[in-house]
């Protein structure tokens, strides 16, 4: 969005009737002297370009009430405005190792945007099990006469970081490739900087290192696909120790 210069367009004028503020928490600040606060929303905006493709951006938040509307009113928004491709960028924490490229996993309604994935080298999606009611639009949207694409990144649970830069880099480089959006420096200066810090953990830690030699091969059992030997499987003691991790996460985001 910051490369394209984009413009406000549109936000829920009452968040509350989809998002429980107890759980998508409202954020306190000082500005000029005096308390202000944010709350929570969905936030539309949009870049019209000389040439090539113009561009509306959703940032989309979970909606806890109300999940078939929200999700209508994306798609009557998106009809409204002509869109002729939905394209889904997110992440997710996977058992995968910060010292191999991310990977990313995607779907694709149409041949352009399928042709997209495999020159980009994008895996089908595996996943099976609980999911976002946002997803619900990128069913819908094929029967408006939309493509669909998604791009997942993997990123690593035992991180867990607020903002991963290296996600977001890997990401930006495969927008890149697809749309020409030029990718901004200061995102690739702070994954390197953020690479950089991890490292530096990882060397005082040496059950993390444990951890992180074992995700190194079942990556790489999984890149090469060699189907005469057995799948790499992670110790009962790694299983134990990112499951965990897994935990105080989430206990830690409620």
């Amino acid at each position: 969005e910051n490369q394209l210069g984009v413009k406000d367009l549109a936000k829920l004028v009452r968040p509350g009737d989809f998002f429980d503020f107890t759980r998508h928490r409202p954020t306190s600040f000082v500005s000029a002297g005096r308390r202000r606060m944010t709350i929570p929303n969905t936030y539309v905006t949009y870049s019209k370009q000389q040439s090539g493709n113009d561009f509306i951006f959703l940032r989309l938040l979970e909606p806890h009430h109300h999940g078939e509307e929200y999700v209508e009113s994306i798609l009557e928004l998106m009809q409204k405005f002509g869109v002729k491709r939905y394209t889904i960028v997110g992440s997710m924490h996977d058992f995968v190792p910060h010292t191999r490229p991310l990977t990313v996993t995607g779907e694709a309604i149409g041949n352009i945007t399928s042709k997209h994935l495999v020159e980009n080298g994008i895996n089908s999606i595996e996943y099976r099990g609980p999911t976002s009611i946002c997803f619900l639009i990128s069913q819908k949207a094929p029967d408006m006469g939309m493509e669909v694409m998604s791009l997942i990144a993997h990123l690593p649970q035992y991180t867990q970081m607020q903002e991963d830069f290296n996600g977001a880099v890997r990401l930006m480089r495969i927008l890149s490739s697809i749309y020409g959006i030029p990718i901004d420096q200061s995102i690739e200066n702070n994954a390197q900087r953020q690479m950089e810090q991890i490292n530096i953990a990882l060397e005082n830690n040496p059950q993390l290192k444990s951890v992180v030699k074992q995700l190194e091969n079942l990556y790489d059992n999984r890149s090469e696909n060699i189907e005469d030997q057995p799948t790499t499987e992670l110790s009962p003691e790694v299983e134990k120790f990112l499951a965990e991790m897994d935990r105080r996460f989430r206990e830690d985001t409620q």
